[in-house]
């Protein structure tokens, strides 16, 4: 089991309460915590774990929010939770196979592309035509099991893909795809954190708090929802992973 450090608290848990703002808002909160583990000199598959929890405990807290004020479709999100936790539990489990230096490897090939697409933006139409509902589910549930294999493998940016391709694929409105990506996020967080939890990967002090912070960050985060937050988003993802880059460079290399 990794020791933790105060330091390593310092650097984790104010990161986190912003990933937890910019999760809420704009989705992708991962592009912040899970980084924020790793600078904090926190090994990969520890990072990843501990990040579940912390992230479980925020998405809990906004999914909920979010299912009281009718931003979730449910007709559609039983299917898409369904799908989201048997994804989700075999990412997990093909990344507890990869070793740390691989896993870094493949971050290095991955924040690029992550960074293209933040600096691209998004373009979330909402003049599409809705599909027929068993069309909707269709697709909604595919996408739910796809994107929740990548956040059991690995995971920042998952919230802003998933409301992406539901809005794009799906024909789902901005609201509903936002809601519904809180509430299959949950289910990806929780089949992951059981897996790492039964092969002991979770730092439970750290996370918790953690945790808790990224708590505080989603509840200012949905409260900015409809008032046009999320224009700071991107510059703050961008910089972290520009740091995060850097460091795995200076790892590998």
């Amino acid at each position: 089991m990794h020791d933790i450090t105060l330091i390593q608290f310092l650097i984790v848990c104010p990161l986190v309460g912003i990933a937890g703002f910019v999760d809420a808002v704009a989705g992708g909160g991962g592009l912040i915590s899970l980084p924020a583990y790793m600078l904090a000199g926190v090994p990969v598959h520890n990072a990843i774990a501990t990040n579940k929890l912390s992230s479980l405990m925020g998405t809990t807290t906004t999914a909920v929010r979010y299912f009281r004020d009718g931003f979730m479709d449910m007709k559609i999100v039983p299917f898409c939770v369904a799908f989201a936790f048997c994804g989700s539990a075999c990412g997990a489990r093909i990344a507890l196979m990869i070793t740390d230096r691989v896993f870094k490897l493949i971050m290095l090939v991955l924040l690029p592309l992550l960074a293209a697409y933040l600096l691209k933006g998004r373009a979330f139409r909402e003049d599409r035509e809705p599909f027929p509902l068993k069309k909707t589910i269709l697709i909604a549930s595919a996408i739910a099991f796809f994107v929740g294999a990548y956040d059991g493998f690995y995971g920042p940016g998952t919230g802003t893909f998933l409301i992406l391709l539901l809005t794009a694929a799906a024909h789902i409105s901005l609201e509903n795809a936002n809601g519904t990506s809180k509430a299959i996020n949950l289910a990806t967080n929780v089949a992951a954190f059981v897996v790492y939890t039964l092969n002991g990967k979770v730092l439970f002090p750290l996370g918790l708090v953690a945790g808790l912070f990224g708590i505080a960050g989603n509840q200012i985060g949905s409260r900015m929802f409809e008032k046009g937050g999320a224009k700071i988003v991107k510059p703050m993802m961008l910089t972290v992973l520009a740091i995060f880059f850097i460091k795995l460079l200076t790892e590998l290399f």
